[in-house]
């Protein structure tokens, strides 16, 4: 008979879920209802709701930063390149717009601005680097080598786009120009 080895502890409301390099979330709750907070696995804190016994259950995936991004967990061979293409155009859609924070970072050449500053460290540096051009923002997007790679790198690139934007407006750049 094979050993197992339990994948979860509770203390107290709290269950420390664990994975194969160590502790991989924390979920609130019991039969029922759930709230499950990622910590060293990919995605966003989810609610479940169900009805114990019957098998049916309700999730949903609490994004922050990048609403309507496609949240499909598999994907047949050949779909990564449509998916890029569709995380892509999300980005574009919320971060292109004409009028939107992005749209008023790169007309202003406030990015490459940032970039040239030595005040901010290397981490913020590399971080924006992601976003200095919407064709940099793109290639970006488009280098990933996974669905959960793509998934990554539109959420760095709303990550960048919101830093430049506090980083800015600490400096008072926008009410300069």
């Amino acid at each position: 008979m094979p050993f197992r080895f339990r994948r979860s502890a509770r203390l107290g409301p709290l269950r420390f879920n664990f994975g194969k390099s160590g502790l991989s979330s924390i979920s609130l709750g019991g039969r029922g209802a759930s709230f499950n907070i990622p910590v060293a696995r990919s995605g966003a804190p989810r609610t479940t709701v169900g009805l114990p016994g019957t098998g049916l259950s309700w999730s949903v995936e609490h994004s922050s930063a990048a609403k309507g991004l496609p949240n499909s967990r598999r994907l047949r061979p050949g779909q990564l390149e449509v998916f890029k293409q569709g995380c892509l155009g999300v980005l574009q859609e919320q971060l292109i717009a004409p009028g939107s924070q992005a749209q008023w970072l790169w007309e202003l050449n406030l990015i490459t601005r940032l970039l040239a500053d030595p005040s901010i460290g290397s981490r913020t540096q590399g971080l924006l680097a992601v976003i200095e051009t919407p064709e940099a923002m793109e290639a970006y997007v488009m280098r990933a080598q996974s669905q959960d790679d793509v998934k990554r790198r539109a959420h760095r690139c709303v990550e960048a786009v919101q830093e430049a934007a506090r980083l800015v407006n600490l400096r008072g750049w926008l009410h300069q120009a």
